[in-house]
């Protein structure tokens, strides 16, 4: 069985009234887990992903139902209001949360802790004032949390 490693994405200070979900399958086949509506404090979603060794020299791919994109690219999808299935909002985005940065030493320091994950936390609100979209940019990356 291949390992996997647990996923925390915190959407910090999302816009109020907006519904957000982790995006889990691809195309039209696709369902939104782990909804919440945002009061206006962080959103935080919490997954596991397969893992597994990518190129023989240690660099870690990533796999499973969640995970998004070509090898060397992969990602998350946070669906935003009407994509997460919200049907009174004007907002229809989704943001994408890159994988890629991840280490195999920051995989082997979360997965030796009881309990430990992997923690990105992502800006919610994007310069137009409404939910960020788009690739995710202006974040501080992938860190080992417990």
């Amino acid at each position: 069985m291949e390992p996997e490693i647990t996923l925390r994405i915190v959407l910090e200070t999302p816009p109020r009234g907006v519904d957000f979900g982790i995006q889990r399958g691809r195309g039209s086949l696709f369902e939104v887990i782990q909804k919440q509506r945002s009061a206006g404090g962080d959103l935080s979603f919490q997954f596991s992903v397969g893992v597994k060794n990518a190129d023989g020299n240690g660099t870690p791919d990533f796999n499973g139902p969640i995970v998004q994109g070509p090898r060397g690219g992969r990602f998350v999808y946070v669906d935003i209001g009407k994509v997460a299935g919200q049907l009174d909002t004007p907002w229809s985005r989704r943001l994408k949360v890159p994988l890629t940065g991840i280490t195999a030493d920051q995989i082997g320091r979360a997965t030796s802790r009881s309990g430990g994950v992997l923690e990105a936390r992502v800006p919610g609100t994007g310069k137009d004032g409404g939910p960020s979209c788009a690739s995710v940019k202006d974040f501080a990356g992938w860190s080992a949390e417990r």
